[in-house]
């Protein structure tokens, strides 16, 4: 009598529902391929970035030691350095044409427009962002609705309410201006910032007998810093570089005028004058302050950009 041995071969049904089928080596050829593809790519992000940079920094750089050469320098060696520097064309562009009083003017339109647009603005925000009531929504998308209007399509209605409440080619007004052309993009910046900051915080004080005033600017305020900054210098620089605006409502009295007016007229002047180094002077003039608010300011413009990307 013969014996057969059988195996104990596991069928298709003796298969433990938990066992995962090993996985499959990674190609090689595949990693290789998408190794060789992301170097290419960042090769050619940073060599994109590199062109960027130059064609930026460069013409600000040239113009900036033109400004120290004489016009004739100027014209007959244009990408020299200055071998001597000359400074008079600073004291030219700053009294003559007029650059410091323009300068003056500037920094107090733009202080003050700035200061009330973060106040205002940060205000109006964190209502539409903490609090429900009827209209929420629509005043919302309002003030999203005024970032669609160019400032162009403005112009006559600004120049008539100016006009009509006296504070045509006036620094109050302008100020005004400002501060409602700026309003639209801050609020909605820091309605989406103030939703991102936790609400424990403001309800711990609501429960200590903090009033909402008390709530917001010893609360909110200080938690919403990153983001408050970066809208400020946003601010900052388009307020600065603002010309339109200026050249309708403020074109009055020269002593009233904003850097953007004089620069634009010295750049006429200067011209006709042959005047290339204190051009360049008036045009460093009105580059380097914002140039160093952005630079001073990086970190936190860049904190407050991605503050609210993880909660």
């Amino acid at each position: 009598m013969t014996t057969e041995t059988f195996e104990d071969t596991p069928g298709p049904a003796d298969k433990s529902p938990n066992q995962v089928a090993p996985k499959s080596a990674p190609d090689a050829s595949a990693k290789h391929r998408w190794g060789g593809e992301g170097v290419v790519l960042n090769v050619f992000s940073h060599g994109f970035l590199v062109v960027w940079a130059l064609m930026v920094a460069v013409p600000l750089l040239w113009a900036l030691w033109s400004s120290f050469k004489t016009s004739g320098d100027i014209l007959s060696h244009p990408w020299s350095l200055p071998v001597h520097p000359h400074f008079d064309s600073w004291s030219r562009a700053w009294t003559k044409a007029h650059m410091g009083r323009y300068f003056i003017n500037t920094v107090i339109v733009v202080g003050f427009s700035t200061f009330g647009t973060m106040l205002f603005g940060s205000m109006a925000a964190y209502v539409l962002a903490r609090f429900e009531f009827f209209g929420n929504r629509f005043i919302y998308f309002l003030f999203v609705g005024g970032m669609a209007f160019p400032v162009v399509m403005v112009l006559v209605p600004l120049f008539f309410v100016t006009k009509n409440l006296g504070i045509l080619n006036t620094l109050p007004g302008l100020i005004l201006v400002y501060i409602a052309y700026s309003l639209p993009f801050t609020v909605f910046f820091m309605t989406s910032f103030f939703r991102t900051l936790p609400t424990s915080v403001a309800e711990a004080a609501l429960v200590d007998g903090a009033s909402h005033t008390r709530t917001f600017f010893q609360i909110m305020v200080p938690m919403a810093k990153p983001g408050i900054i970066s809208i400020g210098i946003f601010n900052v620089l388009g307020q600065w570089n603002q010309y339109l605006l200026p050249l309708v409502l403020n074109q009055g009295n020269t002593d009233k005028w904003v850097l953007t007016q004089g620069l634009a007229d010295l750049a006429v002047q200067q011209g006709y004058q042959g005047d290339w180094s204190g051009l360049f002077a008036g045009l460093s003039i009105a580059m380097l302050p914002v140039l160093a608010v952005y630079i001073f300011f990086q970190r936190q413009v860049q904190a407050g950009l991605t503050a609210g990307a993880v909660k």
